[in-house]
């Protein structure tokens, strides 16, 4: 049974990792999120009130401008891993949230406002978006994390996070603040960190503190915001939460969340919000290959759901080792190439 189930995973999982290795690769500010280049690139550039940096982390730029000075902080630490900053394992956090941001997917879903919108507030996170607040954990936290494990150094102010109009109490908004509320997320975070701090690591080490750090988030917001999937469509809640789970998946094998493999896994995720209507596998205006991935996610989360997590147990100890991790990844490769 436990090869028979690891097979499953293996296929299930191969078109995603085919489709997205199967495109030609992005080229020039393709491979960055929308507006990069417009981001704060370091903290000083964030308004200073008192003896505080002000960051608004309802507001893309801002938001983007936290993933743009970390990866300028802990550029010097994947000098070997690729030219102008590309190796660094970073990457896949702005990455995902440029698309996040393309594709409509921060904007208020209810409707109720404008925010994130072409004809209203193009740069607002809405805090009604279960994407939005799925990934202040996968920003804000981490940030604060880096803060907290001294990647910057000695800050001359104080970070402040500032609140949204709504739902307050779901965030918290200091290193202090939510040290005291989310202590062993802090610590996850803090200790991807400090390995980077260090004058060497093991790139697959460092990795798998990224993971385990990543994985901690989703599994902490996921909970706390699934009364937010109902603002979405069903078939875009569905997404959501296949996808949340694929990422245990990808975590065990210690993908490389760099530039260049973050841009190559995500070209074939929906470009645009799942709406009613939208039934598998023959969305309208999608892609066989687009098509395939939603497929996959699908079936991999109800798999995993049948066995009560066994799958994700039974795929995570076939990975715990690095030689497993990198016999799966290329399994996937392989099945997929062949």
């Amino acid at each position: 049974f436990g090869i028979r189930a690891l097979l499953v995973v293996t296929v299930t999982l191969s078109p995603v990792t085919a489709t997205a290795q199967s495109e030609n690769h992005a080229s020039g500010e393709d491979v960055y999120p929308p507006l990069w280049d417009l981001a704060p690139e370091n903290l000083l550039d964030f308004p200073v009130n008192g003896n505080k940096i002000v960051i608004s982390a309802w507001n893309y730029q801002d938001r983007l401008g936290v993933y743009k000075n970390l990866l300028k902080a802990s550029a010097k630490y994947f000098d070997d891993f690729g030219p102008q900053n590309s190796g660094n394992i970073l990457w896949g956090l702005p990455v995902q949230h440029g698309w996040q941001f393309r594709t409509g997917r921060l904007a208020d879903p209810s409707g109720v406002s404008s925010c994130g919108y072409e004809n209203g507030e193009l740069l607002c996170q809405s805090v009604r978006s279960w994407w939005s607040c799925m990934n202040y954990y996968l920003s804000i936290i981490p940030f604060l994390g880096a803060v907290e494990a001294g990647l910057f150094g000695q800050l001359p102010y104080e970070i402040e996070i500032l609140p949204p109009e709504e739902q307050k109490d779901d965030f918290c908004y200091s290193v202090k603040d939510c040290r005291s509320r989310m202590p062993k997320l802090m610590d996850d975070w803090k200790a991807f960190f400090e390995v980077n701090i260090l004058s060497s690591f093991a790139l697959d080490d460092a990795l798998g503190l990224l993971w385990k750090a990543h994985t901690s988030s989703i599994a902490y917001a996921l909970p706390k915001f699934r009364d937010s999937l109902k603002h979405l469509s069903d078939p875009e809640a569905n997404f959501g939460e296949d996808w949340a789970n694929g990422v245990d998946f990808i975590a065990a094998t210690h993908f490389s969340t760099d530039l260049l493999n973050t841009n190559h896994f995500q070209t074939f995720l929906p470009q645009r919000m799942l709406v009613e209507g939208d039934v598998l596998p023959h969305i309208s205006g999608f892609s066989p290959e687009q098509n395939k991935v939603l497929v996959s996610l699908r079936d991999l989360h109800r798999a995993n759901k049948l066995t009560g997590g066994f799958l994700l147990k039974l795929w995570q100890k076939a990975m715990s080792t690095e030689a497993g991790r990198k016999m799966g990844r290329n399994l996937i490769e392989s099945l997929t190439s062949s």
